[in-house]
């Protein structure tokens, strides 16, 4: 459907943009089974139980799902469970940092949120990453100019993680417009999950066929493997000559 994206970018008047997939691919550069093993090693010095599936995991933001969905804690935490939790979310967030002086952008991403720069569409990041890492990789490669905000992992509760819809109700808070009005660029299962919570239509920027072809079955108004057709519709309506 030739003008679908066009049409979507158009009538859209801010992009919320996740971070690690559309922005860059933060971790390509930067092992994360370190952080995951020293996750592990903080639950065992606190005496917090290991379950075989936390045990199997290199996955550091896997590991907070898992943290947060009571493998550490109860319901309602206690202080001492708060405080592992809040101590393996530091662990992440300072390997964070480091990967944030590694990562490149995503290709695209640099020429299209120029475009939709020009078109005078704002633009915010809503991740699962915390804000401080996400801040500091885009002032290194010159795109905090583009980005007026950062809504990032709250490192108090580990919960509102995508998919819950925290940050991006926060983006909208922010933005000061109707869901309606917004597109959700991700790459994940749960950045479509937590922009459907709110009503923003999502565009999918999968890694594989695969996974575009999930999305699409999730509902997603467009997925594919580039964000160069993002790109190219972006630069057809700055100049549709």
């Amino acid at each position: 459907m030739p003008g679908l994206l066009p049409g979507l970018i158009a009538g859209a008047r801010a992009l919320l943009f996740d971070f690690d997939g559309p922005v860059t691919p933060f971790f390509e550069h930067y092992r994360t089974a370190p952080i995951a093993q020293d996750i592990k090693t903080l639950l065992s010095e606190r005496g917090a139980p290991l379950p075989p599936d936390v045990r199997a995991s290199a996955d550091s933001h896997g590991l907070l799902h898992l943290l947060r969905s009571d493998v550490v804690t109860a319901a309602k935490p206690g202080p001492e469970d708060q405080k592992t939790l809040e101590l393996a979310e530091g662990i992440v967030t300072s390997h964070e940092y480091r990967a944030a002086r590694l990562a490149v952008p995503s290709a695209h991403i640099e020429a299209l949120v120029t475009a939709l720069a020009g078109l005078g569409k704002r633009l915010v990041i809503v991740s699962n990453n915390a804000d401080g890492p996400v801040r500091a990789y885009l002032e290194r490669v010159g795109l905090g100019t583009h980005f007026e905000a950062v809504f990032g992992r709250d490192p108090h509760e580990l919960r509102r993680m995508k998919p819950h819809p925290h940050s991006v109700e926060a983006a909208l808070r922010h933005l000061g417009v109707e869901a309606a009005d917004c597109l959700l660029v991700g790459d994940q299962l749960t950045d479509l999950q937590a922009a459907r919570a709110v009503g923003v239509p999502f565009l999918g920027h999968a890694r594989n066929d695969a996974a575009a072809q999930l999305l699409r079955r999730e509902g997603a108004a467009w997925a594919g493997t580039s964000l160069l057709p993002l790109q190219q519709a972006a630069e057809g309506l700055l100049d549709p000559n």
